[in-house]
């Protein structure tokens, strides 16, 4: 069974950038697709990009396209997500989760990363 943790989260004025981590153990994070969702206060979880076994396909959900960016190092059985020129908007809790091939949902949450943009 994968285990995620994500890091890399803190407190950035508007324009600022950010690095998040995904770490994973258990099994080989090259199985799996990865995604990237995040949660603000009172709004409903959304998935903002996901990155699939290949590496070479990507989806970024339209309010973040252009700024962040995913990305894994399978050697380092990492998975990441630049984000760049952050707005206030962008202030939730940020989770990284995988997707087994045969399987169409997400999964193995971790605990998540704080993303906090001040104005």
């Amino acid at each position: 069974q994968v285990r995620l943790v994500e890091s890399g989260g803190g407190s950035v004025q508007a324009g600022g950038s950010l690095r998040l981590s995904c770490r994973a153990s258990g099994r080989p994070l090259s199985s799996y697709a990865v995604a990237w969702f995040r949660q603000a206060p009172g709004k409903e979880r959304e998935k903002v990009a996901v990155i699939d076994l290949s590496g070479r396909n990507t989806y970024y959900e339209d309010s973040v396209k252009g700024r962040f960016t995913i990305s894994r190092d399978i050697y380092g059985n990492t998975a990441y997500l630049q984000l760049n020129n952050l707005k206030p908007e962008d202030t939730a809790v940020y989770f990284c989760a995988v997707r087994p091939p045969n399987s169409s949902d997400f999964g193995a949450w971790g605990q998540g990363t704080q993303v906090t943009v001040s104005s």
